[in-house]
């Protein structure tokens, strides 16, 4: 249910939302989208569980196109831990020909997908390292060294590498073209947000009225706009249009639209009569009222033969 109200929070301001569910006094589709995503999440989180993680999560299809035999993966030492089986505290397991893994199975049992690591890597494996840390705890009341279940690399488990040898590869060539598209991504990023204009324009012609001669002769065209304030702040606007001699804004020059608002306006452009005939394009351009940013949308005045 919180999956569900945060999520309509989104659409409808999260205070008025929340004064609504406490009053019982949401509409309909506020109430049918925070019990659909209530009942989503109790689907995938509480129902479905791990089959989500195996089947819907695209993690584990990623991994097979992005790791090689030096990527850091939860890891079983076959070489260490087999032939396994049950034993005391006590007894020596090399007397008995037996691994130091002692076949408790909780490194299934604590899997979130349910696989059993000492099969090997599975593409369903989610790199949480669970099983590692469980067997952690059984090598420590087993009397082993830890590690039996670790992160390491394949190479690092067959050719029995110390850490600092594991470390050396690193920096290799997959490892750095994977980092400098993060790192492209990240600065792309880093500028987008820079360069962000905090509104948004739409102009829509009027298709009713093609063209018309207003009171004062001259040719009318009739449009609609789409002012959308993505800031925090109340702000007003100032409308202005060019692109065509003689072209002039016959309605308001100025818009206020609250915070996070949107509001529809209509303007009404004018050229003097007897401008050529044909389909001419024109911008609108819009500026807020500190003057720091503007955007200009494009769009064509119409003028009847």
């Amino acid at each position: 249910m919180w999956t569900g109200f945060t999520l309509v929070g989104y659409f409808t301001p999260i205070h008025e939302l929340l004064n609504e569910v406490l009053t019982l006094s949401t509409s309909s589709w506020e109430t049918f989208w925070i019990l659909f995503y209530g009942f989503a999440t109790y689907g995938n989180a509480g129902f479905m569980r791990e089959q989500v993680c195996k089947y819907m999560c695209p993690y584990a299809r990623f991994q097979s196109a992005m790791f090689d035999h030096d990527t850091l993966i939860v890891t079983y030492d076959t070489e260490r831990g087999e032939p396994r089986g049950s034993r005391s505290r006590k007894a020596d397991h090399t007397q008995l020909g037996l691994g130091e893994c002692v076949d408790c199975s909780l490194c299934v049992q604590v899997c979130p997908t349910g696989i059993d690591i000492r099969k090997g890597l599975q593409y369903e494996c989610i790199g949480c390292g669970a099983c590692a840390d469980v067997c952690d705890t059984v090598m420590d009341k087993m009397g082993y060294p830890r590690g039996l279940v670790r992160y390491a690399t394949q190479n690092a488990i067959n050719n029995r590498w110390n850490t600092s040898q594991m470390l050396r590869r690193v920096l290799r060539p997959r490892v750095l073209i994977y980092t400098s598209f993060l790192v492209a991504l990240l600065i792309a990023m880093l500028v987008a947000l820079s360069l962000r204009i905090p509104f948004k324009v739409d102009v829509v012609r009027d298709r009713a009225t093609l063209a018309r001669i207003n009171d004062d002769g001259q040719l009318e065209n009739i449009y609609r706009l789409q002012l959308m304030n993505a800031s925090e702040q109340d702000k007003t606007f100032r409308l202005s249009v060019r692109g065509l001699d003689g072209v002039a804004l016959a309605s308001d020059t100025q818009v206020d639209v609250g915070a996070v608002q949107s509001r529809w306006i209509v303007s009404r452009v004018t050229v003097p009569y007897g401008a050529a005939p044909g389909s001419h394009a024109i911008q609108f351009v819009i500026e807020d009222s500190a003057g720091k940013d503007h955007l200009v949308e494009k769009t064509v005045f119409l003028v009847p033969r």
